[in-house]
């Protein structure tokens, strides 16, 4: 398994800034998905104490409805030691079933105007992987993992019917 920790490179405006996936050697029916880690819901405190003005890009937009989903998406990333704890749950648990395990900070300012993660729906390739529901997952970090099997080959390809 490949694990790749991406260094900050400069002082970073806040703890809460780094984003972590995983790819999973094979899962239903795909090969190699990527999935990306992320917090799904945080204590409105939180996000009340964010200076947002020093985070987001667009100064004197963090109010506006279209910087919602940047907030998110600072408020879904993982701390240095929250993206630590999950990297040694993941080695620990299912190191033979990952091929790749990668961290990197988000970009600082955030642009305005992203989609979190949180924001997706669910489809017919789009989905989450809860791990509240996994009974040895005790981190106390409320970690979803988004993949879409639309973007990865099926492990099985299939014949059409000849005409």
């Amino acid at each position: 398994m490949d694990i790749e920790i991406i260094p900050a490179g400069k002082d970073l405006p806040i703890d809460r800034a780094f984003a972590l996936s995983m790819t999973i050697k094979s899962f239903k029916g795909r090969r190699d998905v990527e999935v990306h880690l992320f917090r799904h819901t945080w204590d409105p405190e939180e996000e009340e104490a964010i200076d947002w003005d020093k985070l987001l890009a667009a100064q004197g937009m963090s109010e506006a409805e279209e910087a919602a989903g940047s907030r998110r998406v600072v408020l879904e990333s993982l701390t240095a030691e929250e993206r630590d704890r999950v990297l040694d749950y993941l080695k620990e648990h299912y190191a033979n079933k990952l091929t790749a395990i990668t961290s990197m900070p988000i970009p600082f300012p955030v642009p305005v105007g992203l989609m979190a993660l949180s924001d997706m729906s669910e489809g017919k390739t789009i989905g989450f992987i809860h791990f509240e529901r996994i009974p040895h997952f005790d981190l106390k970090i409320p970690l979803r993992g988004f993949y879409d099997l639309g973007q990865h080959p099926p492990i099985v390809e299939t014949e059409g019917n000849p005409s």
